[in-house]
């Protein structure tokens, strides 16, 4: 990790903090078509199990502002508006407009339009009021942000007081074990997947080291709280591949 704000790190690569977006950008309009089936073949579909638990952590409830926030496909938008039966207003957001139209389009192919709204920002300038929003959630999204702390902030100030937050993001594997085989699939077979499926090597290589220089989940509970949030927990999925960290504003 690097110190120097005009710095970040994509991969394992250090860029300036404009490169960095720039090349994100380009991630994800190369990998946008082809994004849900490689979220499936990548995580032989546990990655639904995944959301739905942070779903359930989220606690929609009728008549509720809630942000999906660097929500791409939109897939996190459609369990919370399920969940809410129509009943709370779910603004799916994300700075790739590629990604966010193709979300949008599953939506409305599914059927599930009813209160949902759709906003192209960026994760460090939210839109929102202070204090507008009762839940904020992002799946997957918070590594590939530039400035993270930013990001944090940026959650704590547009939630209500009692709101809550939820941040689905691969972590740091426990099992010594699970590491090795990990790290392993991770480098060596996803980037075949990525070629082969998306016709996209590079994208997933990137995928992978972004994943080892996120921080890991004592590392990340420490920027909820510095950022302002309370009461900051966190849970373990498959001995750490994955973890969902949980935390209210005052």
């Amino acid at each position: 990790m690097t110190n120097d704000p005009g710095e970040s790190m994509f991969g394992y690569e250090r860029v300036d903090t404009a490169e960095k977006s720039r090349r994100v950008r380009g991630v994800f309009d190369a990998v946008a078509d082809r994004y849900d089936v490689m979220n499936d073949l990548m995580s032989g579909g546990l990655h639904r199990l995944w959301k739905r638990y942070a779903v359930t952590l989220l606690d929609v409830r009728a008549d509720q502002d809630i942000l999906d926030l660097a929500g791409g496909t939109a897939d996190l938008t459609r369990l919370i508006a399920r969940r809410a039966d129509g009943q709370a207003r779910v603004w799916c957001s994300d700075i790739n407009a590629r990604m966010l139209a193709r979300g949008r389009d599953r939506s409305i192919d599914g059927g599930c339009v009813d209160g949902v709204g759709y906003v192209q920002a960026n994760a460090e300038q939210l839109p929102f009021a202070d204090n507008a929003i009762d839940r904020v959630i992002i799946g997957f999204g918070l590594r590939n942000v530039t400035h993270k702390r930013v990001a944090l902030a940026e959650m704590v100030r547009v939630l209500a007081p009692g709101g809550r937050a939820v941040i689905l993001e691969f972590s740091s594997v426990r099992s010594p074990l699970l590491a090795r085989l990990y790290d392993s699939y991770s480098f060596n077979i996803l980037p075949r997947i990525g070629a082969l499926v998306a016709g996209d090597e590079a994208s997933y290589r990137y995928l992978a080291e972004s994943i080892r220089v996120h921080p890991d989940q004592e590392s990340l509970a420490l920027m909820m709280e510095r950022a302002g949030f309370v009461g900051v927990r966190y849970h373990n999925l498959l001995a750490g591949v994955v973890a969902v960290h949980v935390g209210w504003k005052c």
